[in-house]
């Protein structure tokens, strides 16, 4: 059937290309807010710090911890509030139920200054003074890490507007004479805390600074020589009966030796001379009585 001219037939609409999906599995993330995504990555709770209040505690290390958690997850103030009850544990967590009954919810701020008044105390400075006078660095008992780090908590809960300068001043006199001059020798101020470990653990892997002399055992000599304390040695008897093996050769005899033997002879001989002795005196005073006797017998019978 042939086609018909008509004037419509050569109106078409134009053809459109597909557009094409540059990220097809990538979602659009533009519409959702920013801090509900850094909500989504903050740490579990098991990962929060918790704070005790008993022992050698740092309470503004567990507040400073919060603090850049809420800086850098955008948490708000009420969900850190809501689990203060988990982060507290033992003396803490009374304190906090007593506090919270009577003062009710409060911000997280108003927590921080509640915190710092309650555990900031005379009690506390006294302890953490102490733990810091009495803290000397071993080389043979302490890691530098631990040790150096342990001090500058101290020292920045004790005076926190203390300069850095000054806290590696007082953390070096820890450490000894021969110690604290290689440390100052190697670490010129300004020097970071960083700066000071690694000068720290450096010294003591490669020299014998600040170590104590201990004497050697001539036997194992790469192991320390201990002194045995003989007050502390339980005594245990000899519980074998080694005489009944023992014979003597000289009579023949189990249980003893010659020598033994020769010393049972020489104790017998002096018990018998002694009963001689005694038996001859006993003789000697019976015959003193009779000679008596006989002389009295004869003066009555001259009478």
């Amino acid at each position: 059937m042939p086609k018909l001219s008509t004037p419509f037939s050569h109106i078409r609409s134009p053809v459109k290309p597909k557009e094409e999906l540059t990220n097809p599995f990538i979602t659009d993330l533009s519409h959702q807010d920013n801090n509900q995504v850094l909500m989504k990555e903050a740490p579990q709770l098991k990962e929060w710090p918790t704070f005790t209040g008993e022992g050698e505690y740092d309470h503004m290390s567990f507040i400073k911890t919060i603090d850049m958690l809420q800086e850098d997850y955008a948490i708000p103030d009420e969900l850190i509030t809501a689990r203060l009850h988990s982060l507290f544990e033992k003396s803490a967590k009374i304190w906090y139920y007593g506090i919270r009954q009577t003062n009710g919810k409060n911000t997280w701020s108003w927590w921080k200054q509640e915190i710092i008044t309650k555990w900031a105390n005379d009690s506390w400075r006294y302890k953490i003074e102490n733990a810091f006078e009495n803290s000397f660095f071993d080389p043979d008992k302490d890691k530098p890490l631990t040790w150096f780090l342990k001090q500058v908590e101290r020292l920045n809960a004790l005076y926190p507007e203390m300069s850095q300068k000054m806290v590696h001043m007082k953390i070096l006199k820890k450490c000894g004479g021969e110690l604290e001059h290689a440390l100052r020798s190697r670490c010129i101020e300004p020097c970071s805390t960083e700066e000071y470990i690694n000068a720290l653990e450096d010294i003591v892997t490669r020299t014998k600074i600040g170590r104590t002399w201990k004497k050697l055992d001539i036997k194992s000599p790469n192991k320390p020589f201990i002194k045995k304390d003989k007050s502390k040695e339980s005594f245990k008897p000899n519980t074998s009966n080694n005489n009944e093996q023992r014979k003597c050769h000289k009579c023949g005899g189990i249980g003893h030796l010659a020598n033994n033997f020769l010393k049972k002879a020489k104790i017998n001989e002096i018990v018998e001379t002694e009963n001689h002795n005694d038996k001859e005196e006993e003789s000697d005073s019976e015959k003193e009585t009779e000679e008596s006797e006989t002389s009295e017998s004869d003066e009555i019978n001259i009478i």
